[in-house]
C-alpha cells in the first residue's frame, strides 16, 4: 500500500464501525488522526481517549488547523452516510484535498496484503471475526478490519505484529453496501448468503446477485473462495469463478458439521470435509448459524497449516462479537439475548437456535425494524420469521438515512405474525409493559438504536434475579 506524503489523515464519519477500525489502523501507524462524526458515542469516545480528536460540529471552525493549512498532506477518508450538503465534505472537495471513501483505503491495503475478504448479505462480522480469532491465537500474523466490537479484543481492529518471514494476511469484511466491496483484491474469499438486502442501493434481486458474481471475480487466479451452499445455489454453479471453490453447509456435501447438538450455553458439532474430520468440537457462541460460520472459520485455517488442536483451543476461547447472539442472562429461570439480526433470514436463524437451546420455554421478541425501505420489501418475510415467537413487541422503524415513506410503520407487520401475542409498544412504555409481562426467554433484535435499551433490560432482568440488589 502507499500512503507515502500524508502526514495526517482526517475522517468524516469517524465514529461509524467500518470508519473506527481504518482510523484506529491509521493511529496504529504512527499517523495522528482527527475527524468528525454527527453524534458522541461510546466508541467515539474510546477513540478519544485511544489518543484522535473528534469533533461534533460540521463546520469549517471545526476542522483542526493542521489539516485546512495542508491539503497536500491530508488524506480525508469519508463515508456515504455524510450528508451531500455536509459543510466540511464541500470545503475539503472545493480545496484540494485528497479524499477516499472507506472502501477505497480498503482497496489501498489489500491490494499488496494477502487478503481474506468475507462477504455475504449477513454473517460477515462473526464469520471474520472467528477467522482472525483463529489465525491470531495460533500466531500468525494478522490484521483484522471488522464490523463489530470483539469481545476478545474489545475493538473493530485485530492486530498482531509480523514475525520473520511470514506474511501479513489481512482479514476484511466485504460489505455490499454500496457496492464496496468491489474495491477490494482478495486471495481467499468467503460468501455467507446471498439473500436480497440493500435493494435501494440495487433495486432488485438479480442486480445484487450480480454484485456478489462481480465480487467473486476479483479473487487472485491462484485463490480460494469458500462459498455457502444456499449462497452457491442461487448464483448458479456456471457463475463461480475458475479459482478453487469449496461448498460449505450445515447439511453441505462439501464442507459440513455431523451431530450438531445445541445446549444452553454452547453448541457442539464435528467438522468434516471429505478428508479432515474433527471431532466434538465446542462453540461457545451458540446458534446453527454460527456453527456454520465455524466450518469455513476452520476450513480456512487448516488451509494455514494451523493444527486441528490449535483450532479446537482457538474455537473454545473465541468470545464471540458484541450484539452477536450476545448472551447478557442464562439462568434456568430467566434468559436474555440481544442480537444485531435486521433481515428476515438473520431473525429467523437466530430464534431458531434461540427454540433448540431452550424447548418448551415462552420466547418474547422485542424487534426494531431498521430501514423504512427494508420494512417495506421484506414485510412478508419478517411477519413470517417473527412468528417463530410465542409474543412480538413491535418498536417504531429507526430510520437511520432514510426519510420516512408514507404507509410503511412498523405497524404494517403485525397482521401477518401469527404469535399468541403482538403488540406495538414506545421505547419510553417498554420497561413497564415487560415489568407487567414477565417474560422467561426474551430476544432483543434489531441494528437501531435497540442496542441503548439493552443495557436497562439486562440491568432489570438481573434485578428480578436478585430482588433483594439494588
Amino acid at each position: 500500500m502507499s500512503f507515502e506524503g500524508i502526514h495526517r489523515v482526517y475522517f468524516l464519519g469517524i465514529g461509524g464501525i467500518g470508519m473506527s477500525a481504518i482510523a484506529r489502523w491509521f493511529l496504529h501507524e504512527g499517523i495522528p488522526v482527527s475527524g468528525y462524526d454527527r453524534t458522541p458515542s461510546p466508541l467515539t469516545s474510546q477513540l478519544v481517549e485511544e489518543g484522535m480528536q473528534i469533533t461534533f460540529d460540521d463546520s469549517l471552525d471545526s476542522i483542526p488547523a493542521e489539516i485546512e493549512d495542508a491539503p497536500t498532506k491530508a488524506l480525508i477518508i469519508w463515508t456515504p452516510a455524510i450528508p451531500k450538503d455536509s459543510i466540511q465534505l464541500a470545503f475539503f472537495r472545493e480545496n484540494g484535498f485528497s479524499l477516499k471513501k472507506r472502501s477505497e483505503v480498503l482497496g489501498m491495503i489489500t491490494r499488496n496484503h494477502y487478503t481474506v475478504a468475507v462477504a455475504g448479505t449477513h454473517g460477515k462480522t462473526t464469520t471474520s471475526s472467528m477467522i482472525a480469532h483463529l489465525l491470531k491465537s495460533a500466531g500468525k500474523p494478522v490484521t483484522a478490519f471488522l464490523g463489530g466490537i470483539t469481545q476478545n479484543y474489545q475493538s473493530n481492529l485485530i492486530l498482531s505484529e509480523k514475525k520473520g518471514k511470514e506474511p501479513m494476511i489481512v482479514v476484511v469484511e466485504a460489505d455490499e453496501f454500496d457496492r464496496s466491496f468491489l474495491r477490494l483484491h482478495p486471495n481467499e474469499a468467503v460468501l455467507t448468503s446471498t439473500d436480497p438486502d440493500h435493494l435501494d442501493i440495487y433495486g432488485d434481486e438479480n442486480t445484487i446477485l450480480e454484485g456478489f458474481r462481480e465480487f467473486i471475480r476479483l479473487i487472485d487466479k491462484k485463490g480460494k473462495l469458500y462459498i455457502q451452499s444456499n449462497a452457491a445455489f442461487r448464483l448458479g454453479e456456471k457463475s463461480l469463478p475458475s479459482v478453487a471453490t469449496k461448498v460449505y453447509g450445515l447439511r453441505s456435501s462439501g464442507i459440513c458439521a455431523e451431530n450438531v447438538q445445541a445446549r444452553t450455553r454452547s453448541f457442539t458439532f464435528d467438522y468434516v470435509d471429505g478428508k479432515t474430520e474433527i471431532k466434538g468440537i465446542e462453540l461457545f457462541i451458540p446458534g446453527f448459524h454460527n456453527v456454520e460460520n465455524a466450518l469455513v472459520a476452520i476450513a480456512i485455517s487448516l488451509g494455514h497449516s494451523i493444527s486441528e488442536d490449535q483450532i479446537r483451543k482457538g474455537l473454545a476461547s473465541f468470545k464471540g462479537v458484541k450484539r452477536r447472539f450476545e448472551i447478557h442472562v442464562n439462568e434456568p429461570s430467566l434468559v436474555f439475548i440481544d442480537d444485531y439480526a435486521h433481515h428476515p433470514e438473520e431473525i429467523k436463524s437466530c430464534l431458531s437456535s434461540v427454540r433448540s437451546m431452550f424447548p418448551g420455554r415462552k420466547l418474547t421478541v422485542i424487534f426494531q425494524p431498521h430501514l423504512f425501505s427494508r420494512t417495506r420489501d421484506f414485510a412478508e418475510g419478517f411477519s413470517e420469521s417473527l412468528s417463530l415467537a410465542d409474543e412480538v413487541i413491535l418498536l417504531d422503524i429507526y430510520p437511520a438515512r432514510e426519510l420516512p415513506i408514507p404507509g410503511v410503520t412498523s405497524d404494517m407487520l403485525l397482521a401477518d405474525i401469527q404469535a399468541e401475542k403482538k403488540s406495538l409498544i414506545s421505547k419510553e412504555d417498554l420497561m413497564d409493559y415487560l415489568e407487567e409481562r414477565a417474560p422467561e426467554v426474551l430476544v432483543t433484535l434489531g441494528a437501531g438504536d435497540i442496542d441503548r435499551l439493552v443495557p436497562v433490560i439486562a440491568k432489570w432482568m438481573n434485578s428480578r434475579l436478585n430482588p433483594t440488589q439494588e
